[in-house]
């Protein structure tokens, strides 16, 4: 087969190549050793699948529980419990959301430090912001304000109750709200909230996986 592909020109061997669904590029020794892998290559692999589908077939025991590995340790996220006006709000929510503008900070483009920066009010008489010209991006506004009854949800729909200790958590209802621990808890004391709140069935927003 190779000494068949010397005969022919790049042209046509890129021919073959585009047909094979194969790069292009590269000499002409690299054009026909890409072919001449491309016919071999096939029926190795075919071969290959089939002897490892047999050896798993024949190791194969319906007694064991193969799911082990996969489900040790997952912890199954608590879902809230929803009325259907709750869910309506929570769905116009999400698709208001696709609609609002992205709110930029004056003069986003020209400091990167601003681009880093969260929304600020446009100040100043001549501001092109504050004067809603149309090349400058949008301002915050009362009306790009989403569903009031979903204002505050977390996209769970769970509300959210801010803890700082296992003790916060005796007063969360499990079924409507979830806890978000403190950012200046500490790895101790964090562990010992999740630990409870496994216990009492509430959900943790901002779970760490490392602890």
């Amino acid at each position: 087969m190779a000494e068949d592909f010397e005969k022919m020109t790049v042209a046509e061997l890129k021919v073959l190549l585009r047909e094979a669904g194969l790069p292009v590029s590269g000499k002409k020794a690299e054009l026909i050793a890409r072919l001449s892998d491309a016919g071999e290559e096939p029926e190795e692999e075919e071969a290959v699948v089939e002897e490892a589908v047999v050896e798993e077939d024949d190791n194969w025991d319906d007694e064991e529980d193969w799911d082990d590995e996969v489900t040790e340790g997952h912890v199954a996220r608590q879902k809230p419990v929803l009325d259907d006006a709750t869910k309506a709000a929570l769905a116009l929510r999400v698709e208001q959301k696709k609609a609002t503008p992205s709110f930029r900070r004056t003069e986003w483009y020209r400091y990167k430090r601003l681009s880093r920066s969260g929304w600020r009010a446009p100040h100043g008489m001549d501001n092109k912001q504050r004067k809603n010209l149309k090349y400058r991006s949008s301002l915050v506004r009362v009306g790009h304000g989403k569903v009031s009854a979903a204002r505050g949800l977390h996209p769970s729909g769970f509300r959210e109750i801010m803890v700082h200790n296992a003790g916060d958590l005796e007063v969360i209802d499990p079924e409507t709200e979830a806890a978000r621990v403190g950012g200046t808890v500490g790895g101790r004391k964090r562990e010992n909230i999740y630990s409870r709140a496994d216990e009492l069935g509430i959900r943790v927003l901002n779970r760490r996986r490392d602890v």
